[in-house]
C-alpha cells in the first residue's frame, strides 16, 4: 500500500483498508488517486477515533456521517499527518473525502465484510455550479505569443512561446505538456498522451504550433529526451530535467499580470479556452471530449458552454420568433 505519512500513521480501525488500496491498485488506478484514497480515509479513521471516541469501526453510524461532514467544514478538522488545518475545505474539497469513503464502503459490501454504514447513506453536498470564465480569443494569443516579448534569454523565450503554443494547439492538462517527450510526437504533429487515469488519446499539433516548436528544438539541438528542459544557469547540467508544472504556471500568471488581462487565466484555463474557442467554430462536443480525454461528455459541457457571446449568438440566430 502507500503512505500517506509513515512517520504519523497509527493503527486503524476501519478494516481491510490495506486490501481496498491494493485493490485500487490492482484496478489499475493511478498511484496519486491511491494516496489521496488512503489520506482522505485516514481523515475519517482519526474523527471516529479522536473525535467521536470510536474504538471498533462497526460503532460508527449514520449520524456519525453527518458530524463527519460538519467536522469537514470546521477550522478543528485535522489532516491526515495529525496537524490542524485552519483553512476551510470547499465543496468540491469535502465531496472527494465523501466519494472516497463511499467508494471504501462500496468495496466492503461487494467483498461481504460487515459495515454498519452503507454507501446509500452518504450524500455528497450540493456545489454551485460555476461557468468557466475563458478570456477573450485575442487575449488569449497575446499571452501565447507574450514570451517572446518578455523573456531577454533567447532559448527561454523560444521554449515558453513552444509550451503556450502546444498547450492551446492541443488542449493537453499542463502535467501531459510537461511529461512530454519528443517521441511522442509523429512527423505530421500527431501526439500519443497517457493521460489521466491512464487513458490513451491523441491529440493534434496545429501548423503553428509545429513551427514555433521547430524553431525552439533546432535552437536546443540536444539528446535530451524531453520536449521541454528546464536550464540552470547558461544551460541546464543535464537535460534529464523537464519544465516543471509549477514554473510554468507562475510564467503564465506573470505574462497574464504584465499584458493586463482581468480574466484569471491558468495553464488549465488555455485549456478551456481550448475547447470553448473549437465549440465556437463548431466543433462537435463529443470530438472534444476525446481530444481533452474526457469520461464524461458532461465535463466536457462545462468547457464547451464557457462563453456567453456564443450562447448569444446561437440564441441571436435560431430563435424561432426572432424577427
Amino acid at each position: 500500500m502507500t503512505k500517506a505519512d509513515s512517520d504519523n500513521k497509527k493503527v486503524t480501525i476501519l478494516p481491510h483498508l490495506d486490501d481496498f488500496l491494493l485493490h485500487l491498485q490492482s484496478n489499475n488506478y493511478s498511484p496519486k488517486t491511491v494516496y489521496n484514497y488512503e489520506r482522505d480515509l485516514i481523515v475519517f479513521d482519526g474523527f471516529l477515533q479522536d473525535d467521536l471516541g470510536l474504538k471498533d469501526f462497526q460503532d460508527a453510524s449514520k449520524q456519525a456521517l453527518e458530524r463527519y461532514k460538519a467536522y469537514l467544514m470546521s477550522t478543528d478538522r485535522k489532516t491526515a499527518r495529525k496537524t490542524q488545518n485552519k483553512a476551510n475545505l470547499g465543496a468540491y474539497s469535502r465531496n472527494r473525502h465523501l466519494s472516497a469513503l463511499r467508494s471504501y464502503l462500496k468495496y466492503l459490501i461487494d467483498g461481504d465484510y460487515k459495515t454498519p454504514i452503507v454507501p446509500e447513506n452518504i450524500k455528497l453536498i450540493k456545489t454551485d455550479k460555476k461557468i468557466a470564465k475563458v478570456a477573450e480569443l485575442q487575449d488569449l494569443i497575446k499571452l501565447i505569443e507574450s514570451p517572446t516579448k518578455f523573456e531577454k534569454n533567447p532559448i527561454i523565450a523560444k521554449r515558453n512561446r513552444a509550451m503556450l503554443e502546444v498547450l492551446f494547439a492541443t488542449g493537453l492538462r499542463i502535467s501531459e505538456l510537461v511529461n512530454l517527450k519528443k517521441n511522442q510526437i509523429d512527423r505530421e504533429g500527431k501526439i500519443f498522451v497517457l493521460g489521466k487515469g491512464k487513458k490513451e488519446r491523441f491529440v493534434y499539433l496545429t501548423p503553428r504550433a509545429i513551427k514555433y516548436l521547430k524553431i525552439y528544438l533546432t535552437e536546443r539541438n540536444d539528446d535530451s529526451p524531453h520536449l521541454f528542459i528546464s536550464y540552470r544557469g547558461k544551460r541546464a547540467p543535464t537535460q534529464d530535467h523537464h519544465v516543471s508544472p509549477n514554473y510554468l504556471q507562475e510564467k503564465i500568471k506573470k505574462y497574464r499580470e504584465i499584458l493586463g488581462i482581468n480574466v484569471p487565466t491558468s495553464a488549465h484555463s488555455l485549456r478551456h479556452g481550448f475547447a470553448t474557442y473549437l465549440a465556437e467554430k463548431g466543433a462537435s462536443p463529443a470530438a472534444i471530449q476525446i481530444l481533452l480525454g474526457h469520461e464524461s461528455l458532461d465535463t466536457t459541457t462545462r468547457y464547451v458552454h464557457a462563453s456567453h457571446r456564443f450562447a448569444k449568438k446561437t440564441h441571436q440566430k435560431f430563435h424561432p420568433l426572432k424577427d
